[in-house]
């Protein structure tokens, strides 16, 4: 159910929820509302306070700067209830102040200022007030009938202070709950006045098409994340400037790069990073009143972009990487990037350097805490923890009732404490899953007692070891192996620095996406899962089987099946086999793609005739004409009614006569 909010300044939604879940719901629009609007940055909050019913004016009156007589107008909106006189209604009110943020773009009229303190950050000049809103939390209850409320006061507070109210944009959106339903509403005071820009003040058509189904929606799914906020320890408004700045500084590099990755991604992600670190860095100057750039190594830098962004802004600093990319030599000779491998050991201590650095650094994660720690007293470290790996070996799990992703982020959590550190968490805002970073600033123990420290760091790192080769030993048949993913791995002595378990990985990439693997094999399990699918039929799914298909006209495109049905077809040598590569069996069967398709963790026999390109003469762009007709069709050899498209539309081959040789170029393997 929903009104129209532009003809009677209001819209609502009936749904069944819990008070609990409103507030998730109301959260993310106060305090993250850059998840829905894509405009904004984000929002610098206040401290909220609870007020009562008698001080509500005057609380109001000073975070606004105007009037008690106006403010007394607004009232009847701000309470939920218009409550006759019988009716005692118990309210508690609680009232705070965030700052709109805006995303910064060149050349736009913007008409937000940021505040900040650093004299590093060039505002722009088009910057010309602060939008603020004054949340306002109201609880009451009334008989057997509670509301909930939150009122947003938008207020313009100009350069020299001076504040004032819109009026024409106050909104409220309301929880009515009552035995039967839950009814969630979106209120304007004025929408025949509302003024709309799009990033500080949105239009009432959006607050109502978009805004409030998401609320809603929110509310009944009442869900928690497993981590903080995004950028929870940086200002956001220092970064959103700087981000821009340094996107549009960096953005030609997705042009010229090089390597296979995709550059839209690895740029921008490595922008947003550099931005995080110079903001972060900026604030440490600030508080310790120094002016000196801080230095850096980064280590496993990889493609060198972080490296050469923060060169580039002014940090000394170098990257260290076992392989040499392509495009180390497009960056100049003012970015430091080493070829070599590193191991933990006293030879890769950097007695002299600031800060440490592991952006998704894989097997050296867990290491570049213990690096710090034992580098120098003064020594910081920034982690970004991507694959998961253990200080000798991937990384096996001890808790089910985490995700893996969270455990692995404690257990990189427990060994910075285990060093010494006391360790923030945040979360960045980059293009990818794995964006939660751990950042050791200052230490836990005073620099004489650095013996001691070290001690417990030793006793630590040793206990992981041994509690590792344990565990591998008793979980794996032949634990005997010594390879790089630290099976069997040996026991360090007592008293050893370091231990022998760690190996670095090897110069050259080791293919692991299915495609090296042996043709017979990958066939062999090509068969045995469509053959699965194509005895279930489409209708019963996984319940039930059709014993008639076969005798049909119509071509059969079967069931489905989850991941670990398919798994538990396969032999435990084939399924060894798989966990080597990237991925497993999921990535074989979306490697197959002209035979599976593979959606919400399930495999389905493709059908040809429902999307997908087909048409060789109309050329789609999924198949160039060097790659038409070079392979056989799958289903016209193996399905038992052949294949769903004529010889003229099938991208492949019907039969060994309609097989052309292939004229696209070979690819080259990434080393």
């Amino acid at each position: 159910m929903r009104a129209n909010l532009e003809e009677t300044g209001q819209a609502a939604f009936s749904f069944t929820t819990q008070a609990e879940g409103f507030w998730s719901a109301a959260e993310v629009w106060i305090k993250k509302p850059h998840v829905v609007n894509k405009r904004l940055c984000g929002v610098k909050e206040s401290e909220y306070e609870a007020v009562c019913s008698e001080d509500l004016g005057s609380c109001l009156a000073r975070l606004t700067g105007t009037h008690g007589h106006e403010l007394s107008e607004l009232f009847p909106f701000i309470h939920v209830y218009t409550v006759d006189s019988g009716i005692k209604a118990e309210e508690s009110w609680c009232v705070g102040v965030r700052t709109i943020i805006p995303k910064v773009e060149p050349n736009c009229n913007g008409n937000v200022w940021v505040k900040t303190s650093s004299k590093e950050l060039n505002l722009h000049p088009y910057f010309l007030f602060i939008i603020l809103y004054v949340i306002i939390y109201l609880f009451i209850n009334i008989s057997d009938l509670i509301g909930q409320a939150v009122t947003f006061l938008p207020i313009e507070e100009t350069r020299e202070g001076h504040v004032n109210l819109k009026k024409s944009n106050i909104y409220k959106i309301q929880l009515e709950e009552n035995t039967d339903e839950c009814v969630l509403r979106l209120h304007a005071l004025s929408p025949d006045q509302w003024f709309s820009d799009g990033v500080a003040y949105p239009k009432l058509s959006w607050l109502t098409a978009e805004l409030l189904p998401k609320l809603a929606r929110w509310a009944i799914e009442n869900k928690s994340s497993e981590f903080k906020s995004t950028l929870s320890l940086i200002p956001v408004e220092k970064y959103s400037v700087l981000y821009q700045q340094l996107k549009n500084k960096y953005k030609e590099m997705v042009k010229v790069w090089p390597e296979v990755t995709d550059p839209e991604k690895f740029v921008f992600e490595d922008v947003a990073i550099a931005t995080y670190l110079l903001v972060l860095w900026a604030e440490e100057r600030a508080e310790k009143g120094v002016t000196s750039r801080q230095s850096f190594v980064d280590l496993g830098c990889g493609n060198g972009l972080l490296v050469h962004i923060l060169n580039n802004e002014g940090h000394p600093g170098k990257g260290i990487d076992v392989r040499k990319r392509k495009i180390w030599d497009l960056y100049g000779p003012n970015t430091h990037l080493e070829e070599k491998a590193i191991t933990p050991s006293a030879s890769f201590l950097f007695p002299e350097t600031d800060w440490l650095i592991g952006n998704h650094s894989d097997e050296l994660t867990p290491w570049i805490p213990v690096i710090a720690a034992r580098s120098s007293y003064s020594c910081r470290y920034f982690v970004l923890p991507c694959c998961f790996f253990d200080f000798c070996g991937k990384y096996q799990r001890r808790h089910c009732k985490k995700t893996q992703y969270r455990e692995y982020i404690d257990f990189i959590s427990e060994v910075s404490g285990a060093c010494g550190f006391q360790t923030d968490e945040d979360c960045l805002r980059i293009p990818s899953t794995k964006r939660v970073c751990l950042i050791g600033r200052s230490r836990s123990y005073e620099e004489p007692e650095g013996e001691l420290a070290e001690a417990r760091r030793t006793d630590y790192i040793r206990g992981r070891q041994v509690s590792y080769t344990s565990f591998t030993n008793v979980t794996q048949k032949d634990h005997s192996r010594h390879n790089h993913h630290g099976d069997g791995q040996e026991i360090p002595e007592p008293g050893s620095e370091w231990g022998s378990g760690f190996q670095p990985r090897e110069k050259t990439e080791t293919v692991r996406n299915c495609a090296a693997l042996p043709r017979d094999l990958v066939d062999g399990v090509v068969l045995k899962v469509a053959r699965a699918l194509l005895e279930l039929t489409a209708e019963a799914g996984e319940e039930g089987k059709n014993s008639s298909w076969k005798d049909t006209n119509n071509w059969h495109a079967g069931g489905s099946l989850s991941i670990r049905e398919v798994a538990e077809l396969l032999d435990q040598s084939t399924l060894q086999t798989l966990k080597k590569e990237c991925g497993g069996l999921q990535t074989l069967l979306k490697n197959s793609h002209q035979v599976f398709r593979v959606e919400g963790g399930r495999v389905h026999i493709r059908d040809w005739r429902n999307g997908g390109p087909v048409r060789v003469n109309s050329k789609p762009k999924s198949q160039t004409s060097g790659a038409l007709k070079t392979r056989l069709c799958w289903f016209h050899t193996h399905h038992p009614h052949g294949c769903p498209l004529s010889t003229e539309d099938c991208l492949f081959a019907h039969g060994e006569d309609d097989l052309r040789p292939s004229t696209r170029p070979l690819k080259k393997l990434r080393s």
